[in-house]
């Protein structure tokens, strides 16, 4: 066998032995504390994932109250307003293991299909 060859099967070898990146696919199975279940074979919990803050949810509070010279609005809305709902049970997710598989990125929700 060639040295050339050699390396080559080496530099393979060490590339599959370190677990390059990989992209999968997950189910969102809860989401306090997050758990993601992968291709129904294993469930990672939020210390392997890794969450963007796009993916979180976000409310805002809003309430205020108008008062003119003649009288008083009152509080007006008086709910927080959610401007993104983060993840939920039953969201399928596009996961990105980091290189050597100890944390998973969450890409983003996968919507249809």
């Amino acid at each position: 066998m060639a040295l050339s060859d050699t390396i080559k099967r080496l530099g393979a070898g060490a590339i599959e032995a370190s677990n390059p990146v990989a992209v999968m696919f997950g189910k969102v199975t809860k989401t306090n504390p997050l758990e993601v279940n992968v291709d129904q074979r294993f469930t990672l919990d939020e210390d392997f994932l890794i969450v963007p803050e796009q993916l979180t949810r976000y409310e805002v509070d809003l309430k205020h109250k108008h008062t003119t010279s003649s009288e008083d609005t009152g509080e007006a809305l008086t709910e927080k307003v959610v401007i993104r709902e983060g993840l939920k049970a039953g969201d399928t997710v596009l996961l990105l293991r980091v290189q050597g598989g100890q944390k998973y990125v969450v890409l983003d929700k996968v919507v249809g299909g």
